[in-house]
């Protein structure tokens, strides 16, 4: 078996794994939902659906891909973490580094999904933006690992999705009751609406959804710590299978009480969307830096050394319109396959300029 040295660097990885989440985003589901309807299986027919987010409970392949990237946000904070404090880095620098980075999430969030540059605060949305729940997730995780020890993680957790359950189920909403979880009559909703007032939008919830956010990184952190543990590769597998293994029984025998609901992202949500996540770490870890098969996961890492400017570059510009100046006259041509052409060439036009990036070693970091 080979291994890259753990503490010590990068984990390729974890890149690749990036990348294969941030693929799905610029691209991927686009191109798949293109290929269904120019073939027109009914085997890739079924799995169309599943580029599609459910609309309450429930759970699809499109809600995981959110979640998947808390939980690398979570492994990278056990890697840096470990070494801030080989450099010997005070945690008031590591918690002001860790605000700065929340602080540009939370901007570039309301730009991207917020209107912010519209200039209008008639038309602001502070809080609609999957980059608002991860920078939130981040700063308490960083919180959480900074002044708790490892092994307290797993408590601190539990703790975050029993509170979290509790105050959607225990405490009564004005007007509704408790226990009510519906898309307008749940805890969380009742207090951005309070918070928010007229910049309330959508029904996505955000404030007391910290406690979920923050436990879907602690559990990235927590398979972090493990990876950059002493124990053999063949250990640290078998422990990250047993931990999603772990994560989705307990998140679907909750989700009999509590359901998964990603707008909420109740707990069982959150235990369930981690065990996922577990499983599919554990699979890039022996594939790529355990095998060493690293050659067939190029093309995502070099999405996943740049993540922020690939999902900046797919919110903010007209990919496909750039894309149609190479291949447009091509489209009416093809006839049934003009939606897969003209993702793919998207995509290339995506995924070119961040290879030109990697080339240059221009790594957007914030």
């Amino acid at each position: 078996m080979k291994e890259s040295a753990a503490g010590t660097g990068r984990l390729d990885s974890l890149d690749a794994l990036r990348g294969f989440d941030m693929f799905w985003i610029i691209g991927g589901g686009a191109m798949v939902e293109g290929l269904a309807r120019a073939v027109n299986v009914p085997a890739l027919n079924a799995i169309v659906p599943q580029f599609e987010h459910v609309r309450w409970e429930g759970l699809h392949f499109w809600d995981v891909i959110w979640p998947l990237f808390m939980f690398i946000v979570g492994v990278s904070i056990a890697f840096s973490m470990a070494r801030r404090r080989a450099a010997g880095a005070s945690h008031r620098t590591i918690y002001l580094h860790a605000l700065r980075r929340a602080v540009i999430l939370f901007v570039l969030g309301m730009i991207a999904q917020g209107n912010l540059l519209t200039w209008d605060l008639s038309k602001l949305w502070p809080c609609y933006s999957v980059l608002h729940g991860i920078a939130a997730g981040y700063l308490i995780a960083v919180a959480v690992t900074l002044e708790f020890r490892a092994k307290v993680h797993v408590v601190v957790t539990a703790a975050f999705l029993l509170l979290y359950w509790a105050l959607l189920i225990l405490v009564p909403v004005p007007g509704v009751g408790a226990g009510v979880l519906t898309p307008t009559g749940n805890m969380a909703t009742w207090i951005d609406q309070l918070v928010l007032g007229r910049f309330h939008h959508g029904e996505n919830t955000w404030f007391v959804s910290y406690l979920g956010f923050a436990s879907s990184v602690l559990l990235g952190v927590m398979a972090g710590h493990l990876l950059l543990s002493s124990r053999t590769a063949a250990a640290k597998l078998r422990l990250l299978v047993l931990a999603g293994a772990g994560c989705l029984v307990a998140g679907f025998v909750w989700s009999l009480a509590l359901p998964i609901i990603k707008l909420l992202w109740t707990s069982s949500f959150v235990l369930v969307s981690g065990g996922f996540s577990f499983l599919t770490l554990a699979l890039f870890y022996w594939m790529v830096d355990v095998r060493g098969w690293r050659r067939w996961a190029f093309p995502f890492r070099v999405i996943g050394m740049n993540p922020i400017v690939a999902y900046m570059a797919m919110m903010l510009i007209d990919l496909r319109g750039i894309g149609k100046i190479f291949v447009g006259s091509l489209l009416p041509r093809v006839g049934r396959w003009d939606s897969l052409l003209a993702a793919t060439a998207a995509f290339v036009v995506l995924w070119l300029f961040l290879y030109w990036m990697y080339r240059t070693r221009s790594f957007v970091k914030i």
